[in-house]
């Protein structure tokens, strides 16, 4: 007897932590960087305290290392080693110091060709597009895989679907409208 309620575990899959921050979403409408092919993309910011997001992150690099080896090592005669592929769990207190909203983070960029599908909490679409903005929390379902393209060889991460938790500052300096008009207080100025 089987059970249709057995999943099968893809080791290259994670879903990242609820502290997860979304910047340079672009989860709408697919998004053309330097003439590419469209895609839709998103920069998850994990704390480096989320460790339990993290492991799960390097573990998945790992299998997709061993799962696409044959594609890294293309007409080669061997892999190319782990650290001298591209890694797409990056250090936000090295690449991005200049940013404090990637302190003490690691930061994963994840796109796809196919929108994801964005929930809320309570795993209820979300319609309104000013609710998933730069600074927002939640999750993220994300798949890693390798590639070896024009000699660039390394692992990259596909963009499933995404969890909004909670709200967050704004990232980039765009104030929401919400709190811009939040307080009842007037200037009268016609007076």
């Amino acid at each position: 007897m089987t059970n249709t309620k057995t999943k099968l575990a893809n080791p290259m899959k994670v879903v990242t932590g609820i502290d997860t921050r979304w910047s340079y979403v672009n989860a709408w409408e697919p998004k053309s960087i330097e003439g590419s092919e469209p895609k839709y993309s998103v920069s998850l910011i994990i704390p480096k305290t989320d460790t339990r997001t993290v492991a799960r992150i390097r573990a998945a690099i790992q299998a997709a290392y061993k799962d696409g080896e044959s594609k890294l090592k293309g007409n080669g005669k061997s892999v190319p080693a782990f650290d001298l592929i591209k890694n797409p769990l990056r250090d936000g207190d090295r690449e991005k110091a200049d940013d404090p909203a990637y302190a003490s983070s690691y930061f994963v960029n994840a796109n796809s060709k196919l929108a994801p599908q964005i929930v809320d909490r309570d795993l209820q679409p979300i319609i309104d597009r000013a609710e998933v903005y730069s600074g927002v929390y939640g999750r993220a379902s994300i798949t890693f895989y390798a590639f070896n393209t024009n000699g660039n060889k390394g692992i990259a991460c596909s963009l499933n679907n995404l969890q909004k938790i909670a709200d967050g500052d704004p990232l980039g300096g765009k104030s929401r409208a919400e709190d811009d008009f939040a307080t009842e207080d007037e200037d009268d100025f016609l007076a």
